[in-house]
């Protein structure tokens, strides 16, 4: 953990909660308490007067600052929302950033104007016991934290912990801290770092979901990996979606129309896969095993994972089946929270609570899984995406609540996948309720925002823009999974370079024969790996507070570190769609095309990569354009993008060699995350001179900065030909054969 001073806790004075001696709230109810947490951290709670499953206590009044929320405006999912008092922060908020400015009296040289000096407050509701606890504003400015049991007969007049505060001068360090000091201290969960990372997330994967929805069967399967074999572009992982189990409709006659909303209810009658699956016509393959086994060894598959919901079924378990009896399920209707209802109702949770959920007995939990992943690892399948987790906090009455019921799910789920199948090979969807996060004790992979939607064209900058924000939060727990894309669609390449910079999984949901290869042989290297970034993407430090979605004249730019490089997206994700729950605003029409810039600096802790004899200097590489420019850490490169159009910047510190030689290797030039190919760069003196060393993964395009044209270069021990461009410093030559690392030394 990096804390480089340790401030005080915060503290309760005056009628003010204060942060570093700064008044963060005003008013404070004497009902709050606070209480000191490692670090200069602290956990409040309150009390009342009466005992009940549901409390909202205020925590007094804030204003005057700017802050960034993380809330579900539906229950399944979190989106990001600014603004400026109390008064604006939605239900359901499960984080909470806030931008602290103080004057200072010191002149920045550059521009000779005073500096501010800016920390950040983090104030998060988690987990206490069987409370869970969340954020919401008042018209009067409170912020209220509310506390929930989901189970009428948990009560209590009393919490001690619910939300965690602290603060930092770097919001990424300040995450990262606190979800370490929260992870250690409350025991219900893990940071990433001490996770075991599933091994599919280093290649290219297709998911069936977009490409057939339900109607997905072994025929079209093998049609969809035979059309990539045959562009040259194979998946390497395979997600079966909805569609492959044994599930019944008891709401829907033979012959008569389906009514609208069952589709939800419908419940999982065996633990095998259904008609489509079985018995099949194929001279390959007869059967469901035998088709696993026949689609890895044709199309070189590593990794097939088969979806579930968490329980079962969008409608749970069927009671009548014979199968799953021994799970004792029972229908139970669902009760959804205050929370849930305040903002977008969901039309699959609603009817499911109309028709009820088959919730599998708590004591029978591990066996249902455990006998479920069985049964597919003995036919060959590796992992499972579980879906619609959340549906668990609404069911948790009579069982302990959601908090308790949620965690029984999660521990048996992990324990089983961990049991059943080599690696962590889960996936975790629909889990965006807190009692989900801050249960994830090994569950490394969850997706990170609202499905993409590839008929909705208003929804895909939300998309970019939620994964991002997302994942300050997501992605200190999980490797936040940015959902699959279609390489086809009018906003391809705008999915697919978010993707290079999101340091996530890399999977399509293209239909057989519509792909476009072009863009996919940006993102995959040709032995079907992946050139990921090293950490979740996130906004820039400077994107933190704006609106770029919606505030129509801020670009949205992500940044993540390679290895030896950093990488910084930028998107024009203004006029093309509008957040929900928020009113567009706007008097003036957006720009068709709006301006903004970079700067190395926007890269966080870029001098970690950059290496202890890095004097500043760096090449800024720009994709879209082929062009290469050298500043400083602190200089600036200027961009105008239109809407729904994108540049990626691989920034690359220059090294110094023999005191002469400026050196920056960029990677594999046509690749959207170029740096992610480069390993390694060293350098030696030889005979014949200063020698520069790089190890690179993949072949094509090799570019780097040199501030001098090389004598010679090698690959492998062999000499090659390479280009050099003395007005801009670019040296490329081109790299051939496989994706195994290279070694290539210049001589100078």
């Amino acid at each position: 953990m990096t804390i480089t001073s340790i401030p005080s806790s915060p503290v309760i004075q005056d009628g003010c909660l204060l942060v570093n001696g700064k008044a963060v709230f005003t008013r404070v109810p004497k009902n709050v308490v606070i209480f000191p947490a490692p670090f200069g951290s602290a956990l409040v709670g309150a009390t009342s007067p009466t005992s009940s499953s549901r409390h909202v206590f205020s925590l007094g009044v804030l204003e005057k600052y700017t802050f960034l929320s993380l809330f579900r405006f539906k229950i399944w999912w979190m989106i990001p929302r600014v603004g400026h008092s109390g008064s604006e922060v939605p239900v359901e908020t499960q984080m909470l950033l806030l931008e602290a400015k103080e004057e200072s009296d010191l002149l920045d040289k550059e521009t000779e104007t005073n500096t501010d000096s800016t920390f950040y407050i983090l104030v998060l509701p988690v987990l206490e016991g069987a409370f869970r606890a969340s954020l919401q504003g008042t018209k009067t400015n409170e912020l209220e934290f509310c506390v929930e049991s989901g189970d009428p007969d948990v009560q209590t007049n009393n919490v001690s912990e619910s939300v965690f505060i602290n603060s930092g001068d770097n919001p990424y360090e300040l995450m990262k801290n606190s979800i370490k000091i929260l992870a250690e201290h409350k025991g219900t969960f893990s940071h990433i770092e001490n996770k075991k990372m599933p091994a599919h997330l280093d290649w290219f994967g297709w998911c069936t979901w977009d490409a057939f929805y339900q109607d997905v069967n072994p025929e079209g399967i093998r049609a969809g990996l035979e059309s990539f074999s045959v562009g040259g572009c194979v998946p390497k992982f395979l997600i079966i979606d909805d569609g492959w189990q044994d599930t019944y409709d008891e709401f829907r006659k033979e012959g008569e129309e389906r009514i609208e909303g069952t589709q939800f209810a419908i419940r999982l009658r065996d633990i095998k896969e259904n008609e489509k699956f079985q018995r099949l016509s194929s001279d390959d393959y007869t059967s469901l095993p035998e088709f696993i086994k026949f689609i890895k060894e044709t199309y070189g598959l590593k990794y097939v994972y088969m979806w579930h919901a968490l329980v079962g079924y969008w409608g749970g378990l069927l009671p009548s089946s014979e199968s799953l009896k021994k799970y004792n399920p029972k229908i139970v209707y669902p009760v959804q929270s205050p929370g849930n209802v305040g903002n977008l109702r969901d039309v699959a949770m609603d009817s499911i609570e109309k028709y009820g959920l088959g919730v599998i007995d708590p004591e029978k939990i591990s066996d249902f899984y455990n006998d479920y992943h069985n049964y597919l690892a003995s036919i060959d399948v590796d992992g499972v995406k579980v879906d619609i987790q959340n549906v668990v906090e609404t069911v948790g009455s009579g069982y302990g609540g959601r908090v308790h019921f949620t965690g029984l799910h999660q521990k048996a789920l992990e324990e089983s996948v961990a049991r059943n199948f080599k690696n962590n090979n889960l996936i975790s969807c629909m889990s965006h309720n807190s009692d989900s996060i801050f249960s994830s004790k090994k569950s490394a992979v969850a997706r990170a925002s609202e499905d993409f939607m590839p008929r909705e064209p208003t929804l895909q900058t939300l998309h970019i823009a939620s994964v991002s924000f997302n994942s300050l939060l997501l992605g200190e727990i999980v490797v936040p999974d940015w959902d699959m894309f279609h390489s086809k669609h009018d906003t391809a390449e705008f999915h697919a370079a978010s993707r290079a910079v999101g340091g996530c999984a890399v999977y399509v949901s293209d239909k057989p024969g519509i792909h476009d290869f072009k863009i996919l042989k940006k993102l995959v290297l040709s032995d079907g790996s992946i050139l990921r970034a090293r950490y979740a993407g996130r906004p820039t430090r400077d994107c933190l507070f704006k609106d770029p979605v919606m505030d129509g004249k801020s670009l949205m730019k992500i940044w993540n570190l390679n290895k030896l490089s950093g990488i910084i997206g930028v998107f024009n994700c203004q006029g093309a769609g509008s957040w929900p729950l928020k009113d567009n605003t706007l008097d003036t029409p957006i720009p068709e095309v709006i301006s903004g810039q970079i700067s190395p600096n926007d890269v966080e802790f870029l001098g970690e990569v950059a290496g202890d004899n890095w004097q500043g200097d760096c090449a800024v590489y720009a994709f879209n354009s082929g062009t290469i420019t050298k500043i400083t850490n602190n200089g600036k490169v200027e961009m105008s993008l239109g809407v729904l159009t994108c540049e990626l910047y691989t920034i690359c510190p220059i090294k110094v060699f023999d005191e002469a030689v400026h050196f920056a290797p960029v990677g594999l030039l046509d690749m959207y995350n170029s740096g992610g190919a480069v390993d390694a760069l060293s350098s030696a003196t030889g005979p014949d001179g200063c020698i520069v060393k790089i190890k690179v993964r993949g072949c094509g395009r090799f570019g780097a900065y040199s501030s001098t044209k090389p004598k010679h270069c090698t690959v492998d021990k062999k000499t090659e030909d390479f280009t050099y461009s003395p007005e801009d410093g670019l040296l490329t030559m081109t790299l051939e054969g496989g994706c195994q690392l290279k070694d290539i030394e210049f001589v100078y």
